[in-house]
């Protein structure tokens, strides 16, 4: 025999194989019957009771699960193979969570509802599944409601193929009639969408099903409130470099070098200890508002620090200038939703002046949900069609012309102007409908040209403020940052 060789099997060998191999396989039909009794037990648990259909006159949905409804037993299957197969395997037992893909009912493609890695459904599989879900079941007019919500979400992970996943979610969401935009990049994907609330529901149901987000994306990451498709003109999906348009490249800038997530409840007692120090002088934390200047003039929390800049591409530059504000302070930031706390605090962290960064976790969306009457005062700008939503009836903002009390929202009335604009009522009806006077009078000037000819969009706001303010710094702040 030539070194290295292995030794034929002799007949004791063959013998102990072919125990193990009827072992593995006795082993495997007791996990698949296992399996197929959950199965089928989760099922029966979805049944609408008889009595209820009775009364129904006998018709309608045999099953219901996840607010969706189910009169034939494939449509039920299929549902639950694809959304359930944890809930399935936890019924079963441990014995049977390797076994996903043996219980699978007829008309099921392979790998639906798998979780482990054999069919590259794992948490850290980045394939892309791009399956569409069965509408059959829903009627035109539920699909289609104006009655619905608009949804905020992202979820930061390596996209190996973005083309694909904005082609997969624009066919989704066509699919659905949603509108709304979403941006995609090898670094994740970040969309507010809106639709009637079937639709909505089966948009968080597939996003959740997609083993691209497995285990990183959750049901509590979507942000919901009061719309519907009407919030957008259109439906935008795009590939771009960022998920959140900073201006510094992925690569330079990673989204895993973030701050320390709070709970709203954690974010809640930060900000009342917070409040409570500064009252006495003698806090050293920072509340960092990092949003834009339109969006803190209408809403914030209470003592925070809002940066005056129109774009969030203009944070880096404004840390840059502020560092000595930063210096050996606890910042507590937030934003509207999360996502631009994720780069902004991984910037502020590069910096390495900070003595600890923490952000807020779902951003001012969770924290409402939670606390509509806590220290966030005024409405939560949005970007859609509705620019804000209220949790609570004050008004921290006023009148551009008469300094009344008002936070609703218009643009500026000027053709090439895009400001958003605080004028009352009774401001508007007097024509005062602009952003500035510099605009009020271009908007009778652009009435009047041959149609093709624009102006440059420049008015008396934008040449007024500074692209990254700074911010002024006392003796007495920086005295209490080193304590």
């Amino acid at each position: 025999m030539l070194p290295g060789e292995v030794p034929p099997a002799g007949p004791g060998s063959l013998r102990g194989s072919a125990v193990a191999a009827a072992e593995v396989v006795a082993a495997r039909k007791q996990r698949a019957f296992a399996r197929r009794k959950a199965f089928s037990l989760f099922v029966k648990a979805k049944e609408v009771p008889a009595e209820a259909r009775v009364a129904a006159g006998g018709e309608g949905a045999r099953w219901r699960c996840c607010r969706q409804a189910f009169e034939e037993l494939s449509g039920i299957h299929r549902h639950v193979a694809l959304q359930h197969g944890g809930d399935v395997g936890q019924l079963a037992g441990p014995a049977a969570q390797l076994s996903a893909t043996e219980v699978r009912p007829s008309g099921v493609p392979d790998g639906a509802g798998s979780t482990d890695g054999r069919n590259g459904h794992s948490g850290n599989c980045s394939e892309i599944v791009c399956a569409l879900p069965d509408t059959s079941h829903v009627s035109y007019d539920d699909l289609t409601s104006k009655v619905g919500e608009v949804l905020l979400y992202y979820c930061y992970c390596e996209v190996k193929d973005p083309e694909k996943l904005c082609s997969w979610q624009k066919a989704l969401c066509q699919h659905l009639h949603l509108t709304g935009k979403v941006r995609v990049a090898s670094e994740g994907i970040n969309g507010t969408v809106g639709g009637s609330k079937v639709a909505t529901n089966l948009y968080i149901e597939v996003m959740l099903s997609q083993p691209l987000f497995k285990d990183i994306l959750c049901q509590e990451d979507f942000k919901s409130s009061a719309g519907g498709a009407h919030c957008f003109p259109d439906l935008r999906v795009g590939v771009f470099k960022e998920i959140v348009p900073m201006g510094i490249d992925p690569k330079i800038l990673s989204y895993k070098e973030t701050g320390i997530h709070l709970s709203p409840q954690e974010f809640h007692r930060e900000v009342e200890q917070f409040l409570s120090q500064a009252s006495q002088g003698q806090s050293n934390t920072i509340l960092l508002d990092c949003r834009n200047f339109y969006e803190s003039k209408i809403g914030q929390f209470q003592g925070c620090l809002a940066p005056d800049i129109r774009k969030f591409s203009y944070f880096p530059s404004y840390v840059d200038e502020n560092l000595e504000l930063f210096q050996d302070k606890r910042v507590l930031m937030y934003c509207t939703g999360g996502i631009r706390c994720e780069k902004g605090s991984a910037y502020l962290r590069s910096k390495a002046v900070c003595r600890e960064v923490y952000q807020l976790k779902g951003g001012i969306h969770k924290y409402l949900e939670e606390f509509p009457n806590g220290f966030y005062r005024g409405k939560l700008f949005v970007f859609d069609d509705r620019y804000a939503i209220c949790s609570n009836e004050d008004i921290i903002s006023a009148c551009r012309y008469c300094g009344t009390l008002w936070d609703q929202y218009k643009l500026c009335s000027s053709q090439h102007c895009r400001q958003l604009v605080l004028t009352c009522p009774s401001c508007r009806n007097k024509g005062l409908t602009a952003c500035c006077p510099v605009c009020q009078e271009k908007e009778l000037k652009v009435t009047s040209r041959a149609s093709g000819q624009t102006l440059k969009e420049e008015c008396e706001c934008t040449r007024r403020r500074p692209r990254v303010p700074i911010e002024y710094v006392s003796q007495r702040a920086l005295d209490a940052g080193k304590d």
